[in-house]
């Protein structure tokens, strides 16, 4: 029994050993470092339950790219497939596709941070930190009870859209296909997702073009995409304000009127350039309903209900656009944001007039949050400039303008193609894995992760002029 003790007790020694060694090269990654591992952590394990052969339907294969790609996509709340989601993948496949992207649409901080509350657990003030910049929350203090109206938010606002497009998808494919087509998209949707099981039903890749004039799935779906993208801090500060707009937070403000601006005027453009084309034979309720649904998804929720590769080409561009902008900062979506954006366009419009300052909605933007917006624009832009030349070099068959339309869709996590998706070899789905990756952690994250330092320099450089414009 001695022995036993003994070796017990040497057993604990090195466990403990272990886990100090662990945490101490935990604490000497940055914030930024630890998200970016999390998220290639989760998409790991993702690939590896794809290639289970349980999770592959009879008569189809999924070699490693396929399920790494599919891994990547629903992780990062992209909606690109290589493999249509309804026929390649089995439900058990589906599920792990569904548990994916829920992780990563609420963030895997998040999901970490709700398990530890439900058992019980402290939560340290470096996870505090690492949930707030994961969240990209602008303080420390809150950062758990935001957290907390971000799950139950979530859990409403999924489970309401379940029910309604629920009541929808049964009478169509049977009570138990119903309910988990209606679970599926709802999370989907709030997920900014853009993945879809109704290939099976419609022809693969089909999403949901069988519904273009569907009043219920259209207004579900757009809602649920809204109420993902629009941000978790949106929430809380309308939900303690109510209706007084002026009592809001400057994000708060920014962020509607991104959004507002943006959906309303995609859908007008949508009407104005695609009335003589796939609009053409639709009553105005349909054409009403697609030109507001083309002026939703794209901000990176990934369905479409009228046929993306047979959009005219000012369409394509305007989805592009609104794909690289995407929904606001702290929500699922992806994109550099509406708020990153709007800092840019009130910046270059202060210059204009001569301002001082930055100002809008009566206050003033910091010189950091200008720096930091404009690192984000450009570095995605080098980002889809050098991804399309790429491309391009390696496979000149393919059209330029389809290629960029890819290319933003993968940076923007927006999951919308005009169908080359499957034609892309297998560097260039590497290269597309990348982006989507980049997408989700962020741009200025991804390359922070490789050049953050802690250590300042205590002397700087002198200044020069030099001609711009």
């Amino acid at each position: 029994m001695r022995w036993q003790r003994a070796g017990s007790g040497e057993k604990d020694s090195e466990m403990r050993f272990g886990m100090k060694f662990f945490n101490k090269i935990i604490n000497r990654l940055t914030y930024v470092r630890i998200i970016a591992m999390g998220y290639l952590a989760v998409i790991l394990a993702g690939t590896l339950l794809l290639m289970l052969p349980a999770s592959t339907a009879p008569g189809q294969e999924t070699g490693f790219l396929t399920a790494l790609f599919t891994a990547t996509s629903a992780t990062c709340v992209t909606g690109l497939v290589v493999a249509d989601t309804s026929t390649h993948w089995t439900g058990l496949g589906q599920f792990f596709v569904i548990i994916m992207i829920q992780v990563g649409g609420l963030g895997f901080m998040t999901m970490g941070i709700v398990l530890a509350m439900a058992l019980k657990k402290r939560i340290s003030l470096r996870a505090r930190g690492l949930l707030q910049e994961s969240m990209n929350y602008m303080q420390m203090g809150g950062i758990i009870r935001l957290v907390k109206r971000a799950f139950m938010g979530t859990l409403l606002f999924e489970g309401v859209g379940a029910v309604l497009l629920a009541a929808r998808f049964i009478p169509i494919f049977g009570l138990g296909r119903g309910l988990f087509y209606g679970a599926f998209h709802s999370v989907s949707a709030f997920c900014n997702a853009g993945f879809d099981l109704m290939g099976r039903h419609y022809g693969a890749y089909s999403s949901f073009v069988a519904f273009y004039g569907d009043v219920l799935v259209n207004l579900v779906l757009m809602a649920l995409i809204i109420l993902g993208g629009i941000g978790f801090f949106v929430w809380s500060d309308i939900r303690e304000k109510g209706i007084h707009v002026k009592k809001y937070m400057l994000h708060t403000k920014m962020a509607l009127l991104g959004t507002v601006v943006l959906l309303a005027g995609g859908t007008v453009l949508f009407l104005l350039f695609e009335k003589d084309n796939l609009m053409a034979g639709m009553d105005m309720k349909e054409k009403l309903l697609s030109a507001a649904f083309s002026s939703a998804t794209p901000r990176t929720a990934g369905f479409n209900t009228i046929d993306t590769g047979a959009l005219t080409g000012a369409s394509k561009l305007l989805t592009m656009v609104l794909m690289f902008i995407g929904g606001s900062p702290g929500s699922t979506a992806g994109g550099i944001k509406t708020v990153t954006m709007l800092v840019l366009v009130v910046y270059v419009w202060s210059n204009l007039r001569e301002s001082k300052g930055v100002n809008i909605f009566h206050r003033r933007l910091d010189d950091d949050v200008i720096r930091k917006a404009s690192n984000v624009v450009v570095i995605s832009l080098l980002m889809a400039v050098f991804s399309v030349i790429y491309i391009c070099f390696q496979q000149p068959e393919l059209p330029v303008e389809d290629v960029m339309f890819e290319v933003f869709s993968a940076i923007g996590t927006a999951g919308m193609s005009t169908g080359i998706t499957r034609d892309l070899a297998m560097d260039s789905r590497i290269l597309v894995i990348l982006l989507m990756y980049c997408g989700r952690i962020g741009s200025m994250s991804f390359a922070l992760s490789f050049t953050e330092r802690k250590k300042v320099a205590p002397v700087q450089l002198p200044v020069e002029k030099i001609m711009i414009g």
